[in-house]
């Protein structure tokens, strides 16, 4: 049975669509001409040829759908129409067997639903299916929550693709839950590496440049520092000079020597080989050794800058691999020995004759070497890192879900021995399922089997022949034809077709009686014991009140065995624009004011060229006369029909009464409001629905309420008041009786 029909994107209907649900055994839809109900018996009818409305069902189980509106007239009135099988009579063991093989069928269907129903729906919204979908749900929170949430701040680049999304999320951790294969690793070295590798814009470094001081610590052995030295011992003035032990100072008094008249020692005059004998005394190795003495200084002097200019330069790199404090440290160290060695050097080169000692700086020079060697050590680490960071990276990943799945494992066990249990239970229902389809198949393939036995078209022809003969249609009848006589045509009785020269009532009448017999039976050998759904869609638009009263009385049989689920038609719509026809085919005497509760009411409407459709807990059709009063008591009523609405009303009520003296009640009224007043009762001569030129009133707002007030008046000044009150919901109305 259905119990939803959606309407969408088609015809007259909007996108958003129209809904009817909560539907019932018995459905009723009204509304006019043009509103859009032909297309909800379409959209029914064929849905699939519907793609943006969708009908559902009681279990997600259709029904097989017979619909009577103007498209199956058009496709089956033609001069052969198809036959329609229905069960004949037959030996008593046949039909026995018959009934066994339906309730074979219906006890297969009947395990089916059970099993699905247990099942659930493909929607995952009940039974097993909708456990598992929980399962799932539940897994998904606990996972956002206890695993995404909690480790989310060290471990986002870990998570990346998965933080927008639960979903997505749980599908990680249960594939890393199949396949994770990572060393257990402890949390905090995972973060410190996560820190590292996934460390924004990360790159090379270069590496520091060592420095070499081996020139200068090489300086400190140099002999020449240590050695005095000193001119030529068998010069004559050697032993003077030794004695004073001024060997330096002569040596630097002998630049004054050259070309003087006194000694620049003595004052003295100057002998004239006194230059001679000290320049002897200042021979080649002596020289050697000043020279090597000043190579010296000129080489510690410019190697100490190079490697202090070195350093700086380490210090200017601001690595984050050297401790800077310790670093300058080191270097000022280095420094204060270097200046005092170049000082001492500086010493030696102005005083050959005296020794001096460096100080050594071996053990700065390995300290600030030392630092440098561990922060390259460091930076070729890292850049081993980030030649190879899409392997570390994934690897560091691989054991950050390892630890994760390590420290949720109770939570993962649970939910996957869950799980295992539900999954285990649908297998078994899809297969009992699939089991008792084959059952089904073959139960229906005996049915099939069993009723093309005992098929025939005939009986149908019988009964339409009947019911046309029963209602004065004597004039034509139908007649198998065909192959086999399973088609049947309409026939005059000199056996000539009738298709063509029948009145559009005889047509529409014919085609209904077929169509009332297929419900019983089937186009095909077999089928006709299917559950059915029926539409009735406008069944009665060109047929007068005899036929449309038969017409109905069938349709009630319809409804009722639907009501009383006694057959195989399980649920009826019932669709018209016809005011009569509706409530007569809607009467039901054990109704109260909300209805029963097997049926639904509807009405369509259509608003600005958009259909609608509204449900009802009670019949909305009145009788026409009711409809009529309520335009006038609508505040939003048409000003261009509410003369004719006002007419009509006036027209039906004073019929009623009958002998009534219009001029008489014309003549109390004056000027203006008396030619209101006679065109109101202008149907004494024209009709109510004759256009009035000697009696035209323009029509404006003014005009409305003045029409209005007229119409008001016409009931006091006939001592119809009550009636009045009673139809405009007047608080004053008494118990009066509304004509029918």
């Amino acid at each position: 049975m259905l119990t939803e029909i959606k309407v969408a994107s088609t015809a007259s209907y909007t996108t958003a669509g129209a809904r009817l649900d909560g539907l019932k055994a018995i459905n009723f839809i009204f509304g006019t001409n043009g509103t859009g109900k032909t297309t909800i018996s379409r959209v029914v009818d064929d849905p699939d040829g519907h793609p943006t409305c969708s009908l559902s069902w009681v279990n997600g189980k259709p029904l097989e759908r017979l619909v009577y509106n103007r498209d199956f007239v058009a496709r089956n009135f033609a001069p052969q129409l198809r036959g329609i099988f229905t069960l004949g009579e037959a030996e008593k063991d046949t039909l026995e067997r018959i009934d066994r093989a339906k309730a074979d069928v219906k006890k297969a269907e009947d395990t089916i639903n059970q099993l699905e129903n247990t099942l659930g729906l493909p929607d995952q919204s009940t039974g097993k299916r909708a456990e598992k979908k929980a399962l799932r749900e539940k897994l998904e929170a606990d996972c956002w929550t206890k695993i995404k949430g909690k480790h989310d701040a060290h471990f986002k680049d870990a998570f990346s693709g998965l933080r927008n999304s639960q979903s997505r999320f749980c599908d990680r951790v249960l594939q890393e839950l199949a396949q994770n294969g990572a060393a257990l690793e402890d949390i905090n070295t995972l973060k410190e590496r996560a820190s590292s590798l996934f460390e924004q814009g990360m790159e090379r470094y270069a590496a520091i440049q060592n420095i070499d001081a081996t020139a200068l610590i090489e300086a400190e052995v140099e002999p020449v520092l240590a050695k005095k030295v000193l001119g030529k011992e068998d010069v004559d003035v050697a032993a003077l000079i030794t004695r004073l032990g001024n060997s330096d100072w002569v040596r630097q008094g002998l630049a004054y020597l050259d070309g003087a008249e006194q000694c620049p020692f003595c004052q003295q005059a100057i002998e004239s080989d006194l230059a001679e004998r000290l320049n002897a005394y200042f021979d080649e190795t002596f020289l050697a050794d000043t020279r090597q003495i000043e190579r010296i200084e000129q080489s510690y002097g410019s190697v100490a800058s190079t490697l202090i200019e070195s350093l700086e330069a380490i210090v200017s790199l601001d690595s984050r691999h050297i401790d800077a404090t310790r670093l300058r440290a080191d270097i000022d160290r280095l420094v204060t020995r270097l200046e005092s060695n170049k000082r001492l050097i500086a010493a030696k080169k102005r005083e050959p004759s005296t020794p001096v000692t460096l100080e050594p700086i071996g053990g700065a020079v390995a300290a600030l070497v030392g630092q440098i060697d561990t922060a390259n050590a460091v930076i070729a680490t890292h850049n081993a890192l980030v030649d190879n960071l899409a392997t570390e990276r994934s690897k560091l990943i691989d054991e950050i879900w390892k630890y994760l799945l390590h420290e949720n494992d109770a939570l993962l066990t649970a939910y996957t021995t869950a799980k295992n249990g539900v999954e285990s239970a649908i297998q078994s229902l899809t297969s009992q399922i699939t089991s008792r389809r084959q059952d089904l198949d073959t139960a229906k393939g005996e049915l099939r089997t069993l009723e093309k036995s005992i098929t025939s078209v005939q009986p149908t022809v019988d009964g339409i022949n009947a019911l046309l003969s029963s209602f004065g249609f004597t004039g034509f009848r139908l007649r198998t034809t065909g192959e086999r006589n399973h088609l049947y045509e309409i026939v005059r009785d000199d056996g000539e077709n009738a298709t063509d020269t029948l009145s559009e009532g005889e047509r529409g009448f014919v085609t209904f009686l077929y169509f009332y017999h297929l419900l019983r039976g089937s186009t095909s050998e077999f089928g006709m014991s299917a559950e059915r759904v029926v539409v009735f869609d406008d069944p009665v638009s060109s047929l007068d009140s005899d036929v449309l009263f038969i017409v109905s009385a069938l349709i009630k049989r319809v409804l009722k065995e639907a009501c009383e689920n006694s057959g195989q038609i399980k649920q009826v719509f019932v669709l018209t624009h016809n005011i009569y026809f509706h409530k007569e085919v809607s009467f039901d005497s054990k109704r109260g004011v909300e209805c029963r509760a097997h049926e639904t009411f509807w009405i369509v409407r259509k608003s600005q060229g958009q259909s609608e459709v509204t449900s009802f807990n009670t019949n909305p059709i009145k009788t026409s006369y009711e409809l009529l009063w309520e335009e006038v008591r609508n505040p939003n009523r048409s000003s261009l029909t509410i003369q004719n609405t006002l007419r009509r009303i006036v027209e039906n009520y004073f019929k009623i009464l009958g002998s009534v003296d219009t001029d008489d009640i014309i003549a109390r009224f004056e000027g203006k409001d008396q030619q209101v007043c006679a065109s109101l009762f202008s149907w004494v001569n024209d009709g109510s629905h004759s256009a009035h030129d000697d009696l035209y009133v323009s029509v404006d707002e003014g005009v409305v309420e003045r029409y209005l007030d007229v119409f008001k008046h016409v009931f006091e000044k006939t001592d119809h008041k009550a009636h009045y009150d009673m139809m405009m919901r007047s608080s004053e109305a008494g118990p009066i009786t509304m004509p029918a």
